[in-house]
Parts: C-alpha cells; sequence; structure tokens
C-alpha cells in the first residue's frame, strides 16, 4: 500500500465561521512524505499540520506562528483522514479555513473532484502499543491498542435538547461518509452574543451552524440525524487526531472531549516512544490493516 496525495488541483470558495469573510481554498498534490501543509497565500506563509504548530484550541484547532495563523483547520483534516490522503497542500487567502455548511461532506465532494493518486512512497501509520489517556476533571479522551479501531464518544450538556448521547464509530471511509461527513458543527443561542463580542462567530448562520436554544432547534430543517451533535465531536476528533502526522491505528474514547483535549492528547501520545509505532504497510501484512482503508 502507497502513500496518497490528490490526482489534481481543485478550488472553492466559502464564508469563515469566526470572521464572516469570503475564503478562497485550493488542494494541491504533494510529493511524498510531505504531510499536510496549509499555505497562507496572503502571506506567503506554510503551516505543516503537526502539534506543534498549534496554537489555540479554544473554539477550534488553530495552526500558527509569529507571522500568522490559520483557523478552523479540523473539518477539513477530518475528510482528509477519511479518504487516507498522505500528501495535500491546502492553500487559503485568508485566517481560516470556510465552514461551507458546518460538516465535512463539502471537503469530501472537492476530494472526489480531485481524485487520489498513488505515489512511489510506502504508506505508514501509527499503531498504539498502550494506552494513553489525558483528563480534566470528569472529562478525558483516552487512545488505546486495539485490532479493530473505532471512535466511542460521549457528550452530555445541561441541555434538553442534546442531554447525553453516545456513538460508536467504526473507522472506514464508507462508514465516514455515509455517518459522519454530514454532522454539523452547533452552538447555543445564548452564546451567540458574547462570541460576537469577540469577533467570534461572525459567519454563523443556519445555513453552517445547528442553533440550540434551551428546548427547541432553531433550523428549520431540523437535524440530520437524531445524535448529530455527537458525530459531529467525532468529526472534529478525527480531524484533531490527524494532526499526529499519521492514520492512527488505535480505539478512541471520549467523554465530553475538545479540542483542547485532543490537542493535549497528541502531544502526550508524541511525547512516550513506548506508546506507540510508525509502521511501514510494505514491511507488514496489510491485510491486518486494510480495513481501516476501505
Amino acid at each position: 500500500m502507497k502513500q496518497l496525495t490528490l490526482a489534481k488541483t481543485v478550488k472553492g470558495v466559502g464564508i469563515g465561521l469566526h470572521k464572516g469573510e469570503p475564503i478562497e481554498i485550493t488542494l494541491e498534490p504533494l510529493e511524498s512524505n510531505s504531510g499536510i501543509v496549509f499555505f497562507r497565500s496572503d502571506l506567503n506563509a506554510s503551516y505543516k499540520a503537526i502539534p506543534q504548530n498549534v496554537i489555540n484550541t479554544q473554539m477550534a484547532t488553530v495552526l500558527g506562528d509569529e507571522r500568522g495563523f490559520v483557523s478552523t483547520i479540523e473539518h477539513l483534516m477530518s475528510a482528509i483522514n477519511a479518504y487516507g490522503i498522505d500528501n495535500i497542500r491546502v492553500v487559503l487567502n485568508a485566517n481560516e479555513a470556510p465552514v461551507m455548511d458546518g460538516s465535512s461532506i463539502s471537503f469530501c465532494m472537492m476530494l472526489d473532484e480531485a481524485g487520489v493518486k498513488e505515489l512511489d512512497a510506502p504508506k505508514k501509520i501509527m499503531v498504539i502499543k498502550k494506552a494513553v489517556e489525558v483528563r480534566d476533571g470528569n472529562k478525558f479522551v483516552r487512545l488505546s491498542p486495539t485490532k479493530n479501531p473505532c471512535i466511542n464518544y460521549t457528550i452530555k450538556f445541561d441541555n434538553a435538547v442534546i442531554g447525553e448521547q453516545n456513538y460508536n464509530f467504526e473507522f472506514s471511509k464508507k462508514n465516514y461518509i455515509e455517518n459522519i461527513a454530514r454532522a454539523r458543527t452547533f452552538g447555543f443561542l445564548k452564546d451567540v452574543q458574547a462570541l460576537r463580542s469577540m469577533n467570534l462567530g461572525l459567519g454563523g448562520s443556519l445555513e453552517n451552524t445547528v442553533v440550540v436554544d434551551e428546548n427547541r432547534i432553531l433550523n428549520p430543517e431540523g437535524l440530520r440525524f437524531k445524535d448529530e451533535f455527537v458525530r459531529h465531536k467525532i468529526l472534529d476528533a478525527i480531524g484533531d487526531l490527524t494532526l499526529l502526522g499519521y492514520r492512527v491505528f488505535g480505539d478512541y474514547v471520549s467523554f465530553a472531549g475538545s479540542h483542547y483535549l485532543n490537542h493535549l492528547l497528541t502531544k502526550e501520545v508524541l511525547k512516550d516512544k513506548d506508546a506507540y509505532e510508525i509502521v511501514s504497510l510494505e514491511q507488514v501484512n496489510e491485510k491486518a490493516y486494510e480495513k481501516v482503508f476501505a
């Protein structure tokens, strides 16, 4: 099994969730062992998608340095992961990725349009060898060894509409597209004014966010899944874990996780060389891992 990149360049335009401005996005092929690279064309600045370059996780996962930053990368990263793409350059003319419809399905459509191309180098994955967990009170995220990677996520909100939800996601591209990619980001009506006072959420609308009041969904079309909230959290987690630089072969479990906890988890994994092994799929029995790439 070889590393993948795009077969051709594709372009799109969308609104930025936090700044509310139109953003041009271009997805380009990259050579083997390049990883995922974000390029700010307006700054002539590149940021590789690795934990060391994460500078903020308050409302989104943000890459950056003293020159600038790229925000809200997690939905696109999630789609890139699901498609098994190892090397790609994301060109943006603003400081965030466009929100599209609040899910990752638009990015999946862009990747479908681009197609994939095999490169010469063997594909590598990160196999989790021992459990690594990060906690914040009763909230936690954990990666552990497995033979059949799953994401088990539980959320619990003091809100009549959301309440407690759990979803167990067995990883495959097909399963992702059918059950995760269309799950939209969500927010609470009571938080809108606070966000806008911080110049955040300016592009948020019922077109790209599920908005929740105390006891109702404000979006006239309702939900895409009855448990769309927890499914979107899984979408986010897949994107955040992609910062490890490889598809992760391990079980991920979370209770009330967040971008912040996911970021801490990626750093904890990389700190402990006994916690993982980077496996070249040319050197092992690929059948043991092929289900993840179906």
